[in-house]
């Protein structure tokens, strides 16, 4: 069976030309997918014959007979053309057109270039997976997601500086094709070429310390009245939810309780803090920002927290988050604030 490649292997290898007959991408971010369809779309297809050798096609849309003639179909006047066929994972399993997708990446025709895609969440098929050049597109890691952003405002014409690329990515989260609407807003609405932090704040309406990575550090820190205060302008904040927000709050107090403990088993901070480093990168948790200072951040606020509160916390959000759940109670506000309430409390003690 074929390795899996990564997204940078698949785009690193297409930049410099080395090509594969057959692509099948998986994982669960599709702008990365689209971003690597484009490139093998430049590198294959010459602009000039691209409404001849360029097609793409919706799988439910294909049956067996069409997609034996889409993928034998020579290319017009060029030595290759290139198609795209979304969603397999859309067919039924017993379908018809699955052995002859399956025939046909088992003896691809050498001046066709085929990519297969499948939706997020899908499973891959395994025998797509061992047959063609496997890439698994899975989302981005913190430190990647802001170099993408810095690259995607350059395509924009416009380039953010530190704090605006930040402020962004915690404004909007890491969805790609919503920071990429935004930076295209951003594009349009400022002038000089050069974005703030200010203009990421004044155009996405989300003020600088009321994103949920300033609601969750606030928590962190135990400044229960700006947590409380900030609550509200969060939760109005596209995308934030009050199950999204105890779930962020919940994997950093996780990550707080583990530095707890490793600091009462005599550990030196460097040392925890790598040891966190370790168990970010294995569990990739979701919403934490760049993974070094999650790490250095959760150490350091451990001395805020005996064991026995980060417990009590950790109880306090699980049951919000059962509470925000259940189809008899709606007040996110209220349910969030009592849990916030009880951690105050509980401090005070």
């Amino acid at each position: 069976m074929a390795a899996t490649l990564s997204f940078d292997s698949a785009y690193r290898r297409c930049r410099r030309g080395e090509l594969d007959p057959v692509y099948y991408l998986t994982g669960d971010e599709d702008t990365l997918k689209d971003e690597l369809i484009a490139l093998l779309a430049e590198q294959v297809v010459d602009p000039s014959m691209r409404d001849f050798n360029f097609d793409v096609r919706l799988a439910p849309d294909v049956d067996a007979e069409s997609l034996h003639t889409l993928v034998e179909t020579p290319p017009m006047l060029a030595e290759r053309r290139m198609v795209v066929l979304r969603g397999v994972d859309q067919w039924r399993k017993n379908a018809k057109v699955w052995k002859v997708l399956e025939d046909y990446v088992q003896h691809p025709s050498p001046s066709t270039v085929l990519v297969i895609t499948a939706g997020s969440g899908a499973k891959p098929h395994t025998g797509l997976a061992g047959s063609t050049a496997h890439v698994a597109v899975e989302p981005l890691p913190p430190d990647r997601l802001s170099r993408w952003v810095r690259v995607r405002a350059e395509r924009a014409g416009i380039a953010l500086d530190d704090d605006a690329s930040r402020h962004l990515v915690a404004a909007v989260g890491s969805n790609l094709a919503q920071l990429g609407l935004e930076i295209d807003k951003l594009a349009a609405a400022v002038t000089g070429g050069v974005v703030s932090a200010e203009d990421v704040a004044d155009l996405v309406g989300v003020r600088r310390g009321e994103t949920a990575d300033d609601w969750i550090n606030a928590a962190l820190e135990r400044d229960t009245i700006r947590t409380i205060r900030t609550l509200e302008p969060v939760l109005s904040t596209s995308g934030n939810s009050g199950v999204r927000l105890v779930g962020l709050l919940g994997t950093a107090l996780v990550g707080v309780r583990l530095a707890r403990a490793l600091l009462d088993a005599g550990r030196r901070r460097t040392d925890v803090e790598r040891a966190i480093m370790g168990q970010i990168k294995a569990a990739r948790p979701f919403g934490i920002g760049p993974w070094g200072t999650a790490a250095a951040r959760w150490t350091s606020l451990a001395g805020r927290w005996s064991a026995a509160e980060l417990n009590e916390a950790l109880r306090s959000t699980y049951a919000a988050d059962r509470a925000l759940k259940s189809t008899t109670i709606a007040d996110e506000t209220g349910i969030l604030t009592d849990m916030l309430l009880k951690m105050s409390a509980r401090e005070a003690a």
